[in-house]
């Protein structure tokens, strides 16, 4: 019996070791442990440490995919935390940022936070959010694995690797950098809805208020040079609610 529960104890261990790793940190402790025990349900691995010194002992001694970080920290700011993190590590951030904090948000972004998320919130939403970060962390993974030489769709060519729009003709069309972005991540997701916000965050440029608008005036901009900027566009189209998808089929090369 004793091999037994020794050989099923080995197998749990490994299996749990198998699950993302995330990195808890938070100076409240019913947050921090209500987190833990949520996550852990969800099927991650959890390390939830109080303040940013128990962190940076932590981070030396274990392998995260991702960090929740309060930027409300006693001692050490969760900002401080954040840039010295950079330093070490590219692992992605979700911040947690107090109701109304704009600044801090957007210092928090501009030091490589992937997103972030106001107190008081509900445990779904952030859940949403860490798979969504994951989930493009990969993508991104991937594509640095193995990219693609072009992606062709409706007669136009997407050269990633020269960074270049080309029509059917041969013609290259000039593009912004936000341009060339926003069609590349539309064109790698092709027939998927992607809304302002996850555009936002997929451009790495994710802020509150007006500030979103800019997809829109992008987009409209792109339907001009992709010649599909009539009263119908049938290229990209606009989902009511929703908001942007590529109608088209792409050919990776």
């Amino acid at each position: 019996m004793g091999t037994v529960a020794t050989a099923t104890s080995a197998a749990a261990t490994t299996s749990t070791a198998t699950l993302p790793h995330i990195l808890v940190i938070d100076d409240d402790r019913e947050i921090r442990d209500l987190l833990a025990r949520f996550l852990e349900k969800q099927r991650f691995r959890v390390t939830a440490v109080r303040d940013a010194r128990e962190a940076r002992r932590a981070v030396p001694n274990g392998v995260f995919n991702l960090v929740v970080l309060d930027l409300m920290l006693p001692g050490e700011s969760g900002l401080d935390f954040a840039r010295w993190l950079r330093t070490q590590s590219d692992v992605p951030i979700v911040m947690l940022t107090a109701l109304g904090e704009e600044t801090d948000r957007i210092i928090g972004l501009e030091l490589g936070a992937d997103d972030y998320l106001a107190k008081p919130f509900n445990p779904r939403e952030l859940l949403a959010r860490i798979r969504a970060v994951l989930r493009r962390v990969g993508e991104a993974a991937t594509r640095q694995e193995a990219p693609p030489r072009a992606l062709r769709f409706a007669g136009w060519t997407l050269e990633p690797q020269r960074r270049r729009l080309v029509s059917n003709d041969g013609v290259e069309v000039p593009l912004t950098g936000g341009e060339y972005d926003l069609l590349l991540a539309l064109a790698e997701r092709a027939n998927r809805v992607l809304t302002r916000d996850m555009l936002l965050d997929l451009l790495r440029g994710r802020q509150a208020g007006p500030f979103d608008r800019a997809i829109d005036v992008a987009v409209s901009r792109l339907r001009r040079k992709l010649e599909d900027d009539g009263r119908r566009s049938q290229l990209i189209k606009t989902v009511r609610g929703g908001g942007y998808v590529l109608a088209a089929e792409v050919e990776r090369e």
